[in-house]
């Protein structure tokens, strides 16, 4: 079966963008998944085709209506999840990524200006993403981003079926250290262990780097895969934001 995404914006010709190129594109040419882009606009109801109105309560920006918004959404079928990317939504991850790739696609809806009418997540099954703690200009580059995360754990797209399983997060740790030849590179070696043929000291060393990187770099990630709490350099714990 088709994976297919379907992407509510203000601006189709953004995609698909990036996902026309490297596996992603061959990956859309092989039917393995497939895009539709539903303009927002169509579904304004007034001369001007409308999109957007001012705060309530007043305040700077737009806000995108909750009445068009939601006909373009009710225009397309359900049949798939329906994310709204937006930073008040819950953080992106890679467990997320799996079970929305496994599925039969993603519907989603890409804010502009100052986000969208709180209403319109009140009166429809919208889960809210965000890909992380910055702004940026709309939400279909966050749908770039969520979309190539799926797409290439689509069966076929990457190659073998277990070309990703030891990338970063999916273990919940930062992925190991990489090489390649040249042996030597600016007085620099490979680590002799990766050119010892020894499987079982191979997989050792690439656990305790992908370890010891994780806890140096990702202290947060490091904690939630269960590892001692890191230590702040005066030794206290290391606080998060909520505590």
């Amino acid at each position: 079966m088709t994976w297919r995404a379907t992407v509510l914006t203000l601006y189709p010709d953004m995609f698909p963008g990036p996902l026309g190129h490297s596996l992603a594109g061959r990956a859309l040419a092989e039917n393995r998944w497939s895009l539709d882009t539903v303009q927002i606009r169509d579904f304004a109801t007034d001369k001007h085709r409308t999109v957007d109105d001012t705060p309530a309560g007043g305040g700077a920006g737009m806000v995108l209506r909750a009445d068009v918004v939601a006909a373009a959404l009710d225009s397309i079928a359900a049949d798939a999840p329906v994310l709204a990317m937006t930073p008040r939504g819950a953080p992106l991850s890679q467990a997320r990524v799996r079970s929305l790739a496994a599925g039969p696609g993603a519907t989603i809806l890409c804010g502009r200006f100052e986000g969208f009418d709180e209403r319109l997540f009140e009166a429809r099954a919208i889960e809210q993403v965000s890909i992380g703690d910055y702004i940026l200009s709309g939400g279909e580059m966050g749908a770039l981003v969520l979309l190539d995360a799926c797409i290439r754990l689509i069966p076929g797209v990457m190659g073998a079926p277990s070309s990703g399983d030891e990338e970063s997060f999916e273990t919940g740790l930062l992925e190991y250290p990489h090489y390649t030849r040249p042996y030597e590179w600016e007085g620099r070696t490979i680590p002799e262990v990766l050119r010892s043929g020894d499987h079982a000291k191979i997989a050792a060393w690439r656990k305790s780097m992908a370890e010891a990187d994780t806890r140096l770099r990702r202290p947060d990630l490091w904690e939630r895969h269960g590892g001692d709490p890191v230590q702040s350099p005066s030794g206290a714990r290391r606080k998060n934001g909520n505590e």
